[in-house]
């Protein structure tokens, strides 16, 4: 199933990118978009190596597209705003059948960048979109210095998401609390709530589901011992029983604010989950364009995920680089989040994850 890839991918990119035990956040969806793009441009091992980390099958890649595609409209509620932008010099000529594949993608669509005569403007032109989409909070995707004049191609994924929360937490019962980091207790802003929510306990996790407007949901998920073994052990299957195991319980909740800002490294996770042939000269990227031999120079990604009383609000950012050669009624269940946990912030409907967080230090 399209969706068990899915989470295949969410789980294996959150152990290799976010390895270290610190925090982390990164989005499954923004990263599988930009990616999957890649892999209809790449050919031969290029492509295998990059359909074998998304997805089982080639039709397993499509219905993971198809899963993407129906997780970016969630209506009037909630404020989601996707683009998949290839942005081009015209140094090369693009394949009409990948613009045509491309515009089929949510926000898709083919733009010019001066990469070999001005690097700095394109890195410019990039940077001004992202943030238009990211509504501000994502500045700056691309530092100084990631596109010089041999890049030729950038593919882009920008997320936005705002939604509030179906049932608020009280503004007034937020208050310092404790929050057990490795090796210290600290004191955090921690909300307060008492509701009837999704909620399941098994397999050495506690998980609580917060429902958002537009079809978005919350999910924390919370070890019983320490975050660390419970995370690595973590699998598809044993999270698809998690998440279907969840039944509607009054939960007496204490959840920190959230406020993470996190520029992951994936071209070294890539490489660890078996993408390698597309960061060499032996590349195929001729599904883009055949003008010239293309490699991935560098993979960028820069998530952002804020959780206050009111709702969520997050955006995330993926550009892969291409250069070439110069050229109840029950008693509620007290929940304390007041130690390190994993989030997934999802499309209830079709099970996409927007962002995965592991929360240490909030």
């Amino acid at each position: 199933m399209a969706v068990d890839s899915h989470l295949d991918f969410t789980l294996a990119l959150g152990r290799t990118a976010a390895a270290g035990g610190g925090d982390a956040c990164f989005s499954p969806y923004s990263a599988a978009s930009a990616l999957g793009l890649a892999a209809r441009a790449a050919r031969g091992r290029t492509a295998e190596e990059l359909r074998k980390l998304l997805a089982t099958s080639d039709v397993d890649l499509d219905a993971h597209a198809i899963v993407l595609r129906d997780a970016s409209t969630l209506g009037d509620e909630a404020q989601l705003a996707v683009a998949n932008t290839l942005w081009a010099s015209d140094a090369i000529t693009v394949e009409s059948a990948f613009v045509d594949e491309l515009v089929t993608w949510p926000g898709g669509k083919a733009e010019t960048a001066p990469f070999t005569t001005d690097p700095e403007a394109a890195r410019g032109l990039i940077n001004t979109d992202v943030d238009r989409i990211t509504h501000g909070l994502i500045p700056e995707l691309l530092p100084s210095g990631t596109i010089s004049a041999d890049t030729r191609a950038s593919l882009v994924n920008a997320l936005y998401l705002k939604t509030a929360w179906r049932h608020p937490f009280p503004d007034g019962a937020t208050a310092p609390a404790d929050f057990h980091s490795p090796g210290a207790t600290r004191r955090v802003p921690t909300m307060h709530l008492e509701e009837t929510v999704g909620y399941h306990h098994a397999g050495g996790w506690q998980v609580v589901s917060l429902p958002a407007q537009g079809g978005v949901e919350a999910v924390v998920l919370l070890p019983d011992g320490d975050l660390a073994p419970a995370e690595a052990a973590l699998g598809t299957a044993s999270l698809k029983q998690l998440l279907a195991g969840r039944k509607r319980r009054k939960v007496r909740l204490s959840l920190p604010q959230i406020k993470l800002d996190v520029r992951t490294d994936l071209d070294g996770a890539l490489r660890a989950l078996g993408v390698r042939e597309v960061f060499t000269q032996d590349a195929d990227l001729t599904g883009l364009t055949a003008t010239r031999p293309l490699w991935v120079d560098s993979v960028v990604h820069q998530a952002v995920l804020r959780l206050d009383e009111q709702g969520l609000e997050g955006a995330a950012a993926t550009a892969i680089q291409m250069r070439t050669l110069s050229l109840s009624t029950a008693e509620p269940l007290e929940v304390a989040v007041d130690r390190p946990f994993l989030l997934l912030v999802r499309h209830a409907g079709t099970g996409a994850v927007y962002f995965f967080a592991r929360v240490v230090r909030p």
